[in-house]
């Protein structure tokens, strides 16, 4: 445990100590419009990718739950290959697919198609993190499906109910709660996200790991690097806790469903 709760301290006592205790890193970046600014980015990026994220992953982890146990364990072992990936390999090469002259342009303009901007943008983010937070929000959604009792979509079944009706009646919200995990995982995984936004993302995509990168290395106040640390950590404890709650209502849900 110590070796969790000591880095926690040595951040916050900076955060508190410059040398003497003063709550001046925190008055200075709350009356900073550039940390306003980044943190809307944040709150911005990260509620986009987990969105998009559970848009991709759900329908992953529905084909996989429906799969036997050989062929599951195979497709899984393909869906983990670029996660076993570093971050910073799978940016560079989202580069290459994503720039002006890269993949996905190229064929754009091989049919005829003008190239569009991909790159240093907030799309460029946005994809570059989807694809890295996709494993996150697998797991827990295809453990609730796997977990459902297939009697409950058989009755439904031999009632004349259809396909597209047991969905949506029983197994989406039968598996709400790892809908609801799944979305919190890739969430909280954004909010520090530094290598993605710094080589796909614009000037205008900055999130709160690059300032803090920019206080420490730049600027050289670690005084307000460990504030906006320690805000961040802040923020991201409050939503867990709400989410966490959130999450037990949507089990009450998916139970009463």
């Amino acid at each position: 445990m110590a070796i969790f709760l000591a880095p926690l301290w040595s951040v916050l006592r900076q955060s508190l100590f410059d040398p003497n205790f003063t709550l001046n890193g925190y008055s200075e970046i709350i009356e900073s419009h550039l940390f306003i600014k980044i943190l809307y980015n944040t709150l911005q990026i990260s509620l986009t990718a987990a969105f998009v994220t559970l848009i991709v992953g759900y329908p992953i982890a529905y084909h996989l739950s429906r799969q036997s146990p050989r062929r599951r364990a195979l497709l899984l072992i393909l869906v983990m290959l670029p996660f076993w990936t570093s971050i910073l390999v799978k940016s560079y090469a989202f580069m290459v697919i994503l720039g002006q002259d890269g993949i996905i342009n190229t064929v754009l303009y091989s049919v005829g198609l003008p190239k569009i901007q991909l790159l240093y943008n907030r799309t460029g983010v946005i994809i570059g993190t989807v694809h890295f937070l996709v494993p996150f929000v697998l797991f827990p959604i295809m453990t609730s499906l796997l977990g459902q009792n297939p009697d409950l979509a058989r009755a439904a079944q031999i009632m004349g109910a259809s396909r597209l009706r047991i969905f949506l009646r029983i197994t989406l919200p039968l598996s709400l709660p790892g809908v609801a995990a799944g979305g919190l995982l890739a969430l909280v995984q954004t909010f520090g996200f530094f290598i993605t936004t710094a080589l796909l993302g614009g000037r205008g995509d900055l999130m709160m790991a690059n300032l803090i990168d920019l206080y420490t290395r730049e600027i050289l106040n670690w005084n307000l690097a460990s504030a906006v640390a320690v805000t961040l950590l802040a923020l991201s404890g409050g939503i867990i806790f709400a989410l966490g709650r959130v999450r037990g209502g949507m089990s009450a849900f998916g139970q009463a469903a």
